[in-house]
């Protein structure tokens, strides 16, 4: 097995080692967000040696399906395939294929699993029959499944009804690369760049492997996003599009919901949702915003006292956003566009995306305070007080008796804290006190990218994380 290629997955290779090494039938399913490296990172990890690996196609008809898999049977089994007509005649023949090998371990990968169930092609049930009825007893069967449609994968495989509840063994959810992973992943690829031209790049593309990939060494960061994004022939233009495609059967209203969200930088709630698309607030939109949850697109969070039919729902996903905010509505015709932008409209957003940045780096910042192993909920809060409104973007109420008030800035260089800065946190901070009414502890903390300088207000701040705190592991 050829592990030295991947990046991080420390935990999914465990359990990929785990599976190969149990003595029973194991059943395992890969899923997360397209472009995450699910496909990579089993093949590497079983160096493409596998007794039957075959891909499902995206928006390919049942009998298309049907031909690929009696093809791909064909070259491992050195017999020519007869025509397969339907999917249990499919699982029968790979049956009978893998009864044939005397072999200690039989690793077999599905990938795209969900682009095979076709409409009426009843793949699901014959694939519950061929686990069922024989590979579940088969102890020397590892059986290894994959999708890029998260909510298929959830909803229809792991949240299966039927002979398929409770069947699968392990899961695997695979997530965007944390800032560390990011470093290793950029400079694997000789992208020798410093940690601020790393966030930066965190910043517009997340941690998504693929989109990494696609950074070219030789150029700097505004280069590479003018070519990403800009370019006549922009790579990751047209991937928005095909990324709502291949993921959800009804595209348009995940879309429209999405790009509701992305106009508010907190989110909105369902009540705010509904008025403004003038939808029902009924199983259909919970469906949506539940499969923008799964595929890690959206966070839905409380604010700090509210119940949770009042929680908020906010796009985290850097691509979406970067790609919402610049380049949907970009009718130009200047392929240099995100290197010629003022400098306003950048800092505008880094703010913005610096503190969905932290927001997906909580144990760091944890770490970094010294409570990684003491209890703590992340909320944010909103409220009034005595006439006054404020706002709190992210605070983390620990089990010590302790909240603390972050306050996340992103800076170029050491940020100042002003007199009226000062005043404005002092003021925010008896305000949230009085509203919730705590007898916590409340101590204001500075997330920024490169510390606090100190002066005579500085000292209104008793804890501090720097960028550098967020790329730890």
């Amino acid at each position: 097995m050829s592990k030295s290629e991947i990046i991080g997955r420390k935990r999914e290779m465990a359990v990929l080692q785990d599976c190969y090494d149990s003595e029973r039938a194991e059943f395992v399913a890969v899923y997360g967000r397209r472009r995450i490296g699910k496909t990579f990172l089993v093949k590497q990890y079983f160096d493409e040696k596998f007794d039957f690996y075959i891909s499902g196609a995206f928006g390919v008809s049942k009998k298309d399906q049907l031909y690929f898999f009696a093809q791909t049977l064909s070259r491992y089994t050195g017999v020519m395939c007869p025509t397969l007509n339907n999917w249990q005649e499919a699982f029968d023949v790979l049956r009978s294929y893998l009864e044939s090998l005397k072999k200690e371990k039989v690793v077999v990968f599905i990938d795209e699993l969900p682009w095979m169930d076709t409409p009426k092609s009843n793949f699901i049930r014959s694939l519950e029959l061929f686990w069922n009825m024989w590979g579940s007893s088969q102890k020397n069967l590892k059986l290894i499944v994959c999708g890029s449609a998260t909510t298929w994968m959830i909803n229809k495989l792991l949240g299966d009804k039927g002979g398929l509840h409770n069947r699968v063994t392990r899961r695997i959810c695979l997530n965007q690369f944390s800032l560390s992973e990011s470093e290793e992943y950029l400079r694997s690829i000789g992208c020798e760049w410093s940690r601020k031209m790393i966030m930066q790049c965190y910043m517009t593309v997340g941690g998504t492997p693929f989109y990494l990939s696609m950074m070219d060494r030789t150029k700097s960061l505004d280069q590479n996003i003018d070519y990403l994004f800009f370019s006549g022939d922009a790579p990751l233009r047209s991937e928005y599009e095909f990324l709502f495609r291949s993921l959800f059967g009804d595209a348009q209203s995940h879309r429209r919901v999405i790009e509701l969200i992305a106009k508010k930088s907190k989110g909105l709630s369902r009540q705010e949702i509904t008025q403004s698309l003038k939808i029902r607030d009924n199983g259909g939109l919970t469906e949506v915003l539940d499969n923008l949850i799964k595929c890690d697109f959206v966070r839905s969070y409380c604010s700090y006292g509210k119940l949770s039919r009042d929680m908020l729902y906010q796009l985290t996903d850097q691509y979406i956003l970067f790609y919402l905010r610049f380049v949907r509505d970009y009718k130009g015709q200047n392929t240099s566009a995100w290197s010629t932008m003022s400098d306003n409209v950048k800092n505008t957003w880094s703010g913005y995306a610096f503190e969905q940045v932290c927001l997906r780096h909580i144990d760091q910042i944890k770490l970094k305070l010294g409570i990684a192993g003491i209890a703590a909920d992340v909320y944010s809060w909103s409220g009034r007080n005595d006439g006054q409104g404020g706002q709190i973007d992210m605070l983390i109420d620990r089990g010590d008796k302790v909240i603390n008030i972050c306050e996340m800035k992103y800076a170029d260089g050491q940020y100042e804290i002003t007199k009226q800065y000062e005043e404005r946190l002092l003021e925010r901070r008896e305000m949230f006190r009085k509203a919730v009414r705590t007898s916590k502890t409340l101590h204001l903390t500075m997330v920024t990218t490169m510390g606090v300088k100190r002066n005579v207000h500085s000292g209104v701040i008793t804890n501090e994380v720097v960028m550098d705190d967020l790329f730890n592991n």
